[in-house]
């Protein structure tokens, strides 16, 4: 009999990680309520999957009464931690876990946990095909792809459990152990949730908390947050370094990616950008302390295709190139995928403001920007902070603004969608704005 067995649980949210809490939760028997704001309307394909199965639902607000009449909440990782109904619950002694804990009792195997400002998509995927390539029993999840409470079904004592860990579940995480945990840098993001800088770089130092004297950490040694963590580390440290040689770590070195002082393989690898290769680094850094051979994490590396909205190639058009970076949801982001470029850009930029601040980008547009073209509620915040900068044109949507760079741009040249911004202000997420751009640059014919 589950723990959960005739338990009332509050699922509060009904994204991606919700609709696994109800499916995790009802399959052990507990008596389900789904809590969203959106009305039944827009919620009308989320919920169709649980029709006919004994889940209520209480949309379109939040009701105090409906959160204090539960054994348990579970809020889904976009639901604000100190949301006042939750903060009312805990009050009258009601449980609240976030998705990490919930999993935590009966996820098996081990766990790889990968968090970071930029580069967790790409380097999660990464750790995972290195694993599968090794033959080690794998299962990727977390913030991408499956959530981390649909994997609980699969796991099994032997899997390796690769997951992307955001900062907003990690704010929640309290006993959630990571055996090898990855922190690959930490930049201002989500300062409209987590308030300031600390309290930002707080909870993704939470990783650390449940780990024990035997496991590892792999630490980023450019980034100067990154090397603040050390002393909260519980475990062995593992540092690696795109810019400096390491005699025991993880390092590039004279076109070599090395490892404790030998030789892994090239730093020629199929994904572009300096950023990757520090994604690639701290790979290298999780499968080595996970007892993967450098032969065979060399042969992940090499075989390795790059993660859909992260620098994808999209089509190349007149001879311009299109790339979609729709997952550049912040202005570090947007800079490294610059940098993977010397000039000719045609750089799509807006969105959702996070509370950024824009001018970062100046210096490494200069030079390498052709054009801004600017789209989404951001945009005349961006022009403000931009204005002398590069050229800035309003384009409004992102249609217009392929449409533009597409009628405007020469031979030689890169259309860039890196927006530096969140997506909800016309998209529905991250991957729905790639896939949107994806789409209207394949339809695009060529110039007469």
């Amino acid at each position: 009999m589950s723990e959960y067995e005739g338990k009332r649980v509050l699922v509060v949210g009904l994204g991606e990680s919700g609709k696994a809490a109800v499916r995790f939760f009802h399959s052990r028997g507990a008596r389900v309520t789904v809590a969203d704001r959106r009305s039944a309307e827009e919620l009308e394909g989320a919920t169709q999957e649980f029709r006919g199965l004994d889940v209520e639902f209480a949309l379109g607000e939040h009701s105090r009464d409906v959160f204090l009449s539960q054994d348990l909440i579970v809020p889904s990782p976009g639901v604000p931690w100190d949301l006042s109904q939750l903060n009312s619950a805990r009050e009258e002694g009601i449980h609240v876990a976030g998705e990490l804990e919930t999993a935590s009792r009966e996820l098996r195997g081990r766990v790889v946990g990968v968090t970071g400002t930029n580069g967790k998509t790409t380097t999660t995927s990464l750790i995972g095909h290195i694993f599968q390539t090794a033959g080690i029993t794998t299962e990727v999840g977390g913030n991408i792809g499956r959530p981390v409470l649909d994997l609980v079904g699969t796991s099994t004592d032997s899997t390796w459990n690769v997951l992307e860990l955001s900062s907003f579940q990690l704010e929640a995480m309290t006993s959630f152990r990571c055996h090898i945990a990855v922190v690959l840098n930490v930049t201002p993001d989500h300062l409209d949730r987590h308030g300031t800088f600390a309290g930002y770089a707080a909870a993704k130092a939470n990783i650390f908390a449940p780990q024990q004297a035997d496991d590892v950490a792999v630490l980023n040694g450019d980034d100067a947050t990154c090397r603040t963590f050390e002393k909260v580390v519980r475990g062995r440290t593992i540092w690696f370094s795109r810019t400096r040689p390491l005699a025991a770590g993880i390092c590039a070195s004279e076109g070599w990616i090395w490892r404790d002082g030998q030789r892994v393989c090239s730093t020629e690898l199929p994904i572009r950008g300096r950023h990757n290769l520090e994604n690639a680094l701290a790979a290298v850094g999780a499968a080595s302390a996970a007892g993967v051979g450098d032969e065979t994490i060399a042969r992940g590396l090499a075989s390795f295709q790059p993660v859909e909205h992260r620098l994808e190639f999209v089509r190349r058009l007149d001879d311009v190139d299109y790339y979609n970076d729709s997952k550049a949801t912040n202005v570090d982001a947007a800079i490294k995928a610059l940098e993977s470029f010397d000039r000719g850009v045609w750089l799509i930029l807006g969105g959702r403001d996070k509370k950024s601040d824009y001018t970062a980008l100046e210096p490494v547009m200069h030079g390498r920007v052709k054009e801004a073209l600017l789209i989404g509620e951001a945009a005349e915040q961006i022009r403000g902070q931009l204005d002398a900068a590069t050229p800035l044109t309003d384009c409004g949507t992102l249609e217009a603004a392929i449409e533009r760079a597409h009628r405007h741009a020469a031979a030689g040249d890169a259309v860039l969608l890196s927006p530096a911004c969140a997506s909800f202000d016309q998209f529905e997420n991250y991957g729905h704005r790639g896939r949107e751009f994806k789409r209207i640059v394949n339809a695009l014919g060529e110039s007469s």
